[in-house]
């Protein structure tokens, strides 16, 4: 009879082993404590735990420390005291096999996807828009999505708000009043985007989600770290990234029910930056996405300093806790301290609450589910020390691991495709000859004319205008919209999704 499969991390005083049992790894964690008492090393040790089971394993690097997965560590003053005062042997020292990611493409493979897929929820948030003008935005990209127009990157949205601005009564009728100035507003906030450096994020080839699956041949699941050292930068591009790949996650997976281990395991570190200023509708669809998510095979762990930086809908659906030193100077931090106390099975040989504030660096409070999915009592033990090297490796064998990936190549180079913006021109080239003679504002009008109601050519032929396709597109059946790239995930749109991503990408 095979033994479960375990993610032992973690030993007491008393000599008892901690692990997570696999089969329940997807039921989510949480890693939290203050400002250096051994957060990473927590999520370095998992991590490369679970890569060893044939886990794959998704991480953000913020502070640049975690490419030492990609390589065997030493042993080490520092080490040998630990495992000693631990009184365990000293860990078996292995590399990872990792694959690095990078939104901005230098220290990774670059990471894109389009606006389509990210959505007018999500863009909203990342660019910022008051109530008002994300309405107006899901306005904008339903008529992309009603006019067969592909928003693929920055130049497709620019293009079609701009015909719908200089157009606006044409659109009145089937799609509501819609305001200059927002439009102009949703224009201005595009250009932020250049400023942030990440126009060339929204592009394709678009990451394939089954690129972070996969196992080496060992049959090891392979690391993907994201760097996000600099993207952390700008929070709101971070968080809206990260949420962007849980419900890409959500929406391509199929169900799984319950296996032997994770498909996936994630961890999110400075989560509170995805709930920061979030609406309640979003926070809502987050909390479905996790509590659902385990189905489809994915564990999910947020790292952040303090339980309280998780809202309580989130914070309910994780069951496995470390919970490092907390710190409690004022009465907000003691309150803090209370509630993370009062989350965790209580153990009768000690207070949690009092002995989350004495925490030495890598110790920690732990409690998870055991092998029947009941929450253990809280135990106070050591975090073990990591098989790979703590700290990051040099740049120049960073370089070699990329060139030498699987995936090396398949993203590399940034193709662009027919969409919005190439149509819209394409439409304008078309009919340029017709107006040539007219004055330079007729001509312009008489061209947003013809794209964006039709045309009749001299033998009688008619070409469909933009709203004239939004209305058959309208009625027609699902099985005509096979092949549309116009999907929308879960978290990208608040008027609905579909159940599941189209293929033809």
């Amino acid at each position: 009879m095979n033994c479960p499969l375990k993610i032992e991390f973690a030993k007491t005083q008393k000599g008892q082993f901690l692990s997570i049992p696999a089969k329940l790894a997807n039921r989510h964690g949480l890693i939290s404590g203050a400002t250096g008492t051994g957060k990473t090393i927590s999520l370095q040790v998992l991590a490369e735990r679970f890569s060893q089971i044939g886990v794959p394993v998704f991480l953000a690097d913020v502070k640049g420390d975690l490419s030492g997965l990609a390589t065997a560590g030493a042993n080490s003053p520092k080490i040998a005291e630990r495992c000693q005062k631990m009184q365990v042997s000293e860990p078996s020292f292995r590399a990872n096999p990792v694959l690095f990611w990078d939104v901005f493409g230098k220290s990774g493979h670059p990471v894109r996807t389009t606006l389509s897929e990210v959505g007018p929820i999500l863009l909203s948030r990342l660019m910022n828009l008051n109530e008002t003008q994300t309405v107006v935005l899901q306005v904008v990209f339903k008529i992309a999505d009603d006019s067969d127009l592909l928003l693929l990157d920055i130049k497709d949205l620019q293009a079609l708000l701009k015909a719908v601005q200089e157009n606006i009564d044409a659109f009145k009728e089937q799609y509501g009043h819609l305001s200059s100035a927002t439009l102009g507003a949703i224009q201005r906030g595009l250009l932020g985007f250049e400023t942030q450096g990440v126009s060339d994020f929204f592009s394709e080839p678009g990451l394939d989600i089954q690129d972070l699956l996969q196992v080496d041949n060992s049959g090891q699941g392979k690391v993907s770290i994201l760097a996000a050292d600099e993207l952390l930068r700008s929070p709101l591009v971070y968080s809206t990234f990260l949420l962007w790949v849980l419900s890409e996650l959500f929406e391509t997976l199929p169900e799984v029910g319950d296996q032997e281990k994770p498909k996936l395991v994630l961890f999110i570190d400075e989560a509170h930056l995805l709930f920061k200023d979030a609406p309640s509708v979003l926070v809502d669809k987050i909390e479905q996405v996790v509590r659902f998510i385990r189905s489809k095979g994915v564990g999910v762990y947020f790292v952040t300093q303090n339980p309280s930086d998780i809202p309580e809908v989130v914070l309910g659906q994780l069951s496995h806790r470390i919970h490092h030193a907390l710190r409690a100077f004022t009465p907000q931090d003691q309150k803090a301290v209370k509630v993370a106390a009062q989350t965790l099975r209580p153990n009768p040989e000690f207070s949690a609450q009092e002995v989350i504030t004495q925490l030495g660096v890598g110790e920690a409070l732990v409690s998870f589910l055991n092998d029947e999915g009941v929450p253990i009592v809280v135990e106070r033990a050591f975090i073990l020390p990591p098989g790979s090297q703590i700290g990051p490796i040099p740049s120049e064998k960073r370089e070699a691991l990329i060139c030498a990936s699987s995936v090396f190549g398949k993203y590399e180079n940034k193709i662009d495709r027919e969409s919005a913006f190439e149509k819209l021109q394409n439409q304008k080239s078309e009919t340029s000859p017709a107006v040539e003679k007219s004055s330079p504002e007729s001509h312009r009008t008489d061209v947003i004319s013809e794209i964006l109601l039709g045309s009749t050519g001299p033998r009688g032929g008619r070409k469909a205008g933009l709203l004239e396709k939004a209305a058959t597109r309208a009625v027609r059946s699902a099985a005509n919209r096979l092949g549309k790239d116009l999907a929308r995930g879960f978290l990208g749109s608040l008027l609905g999704s579909s159940p599941t991503k189209r293929k033809n990408r």
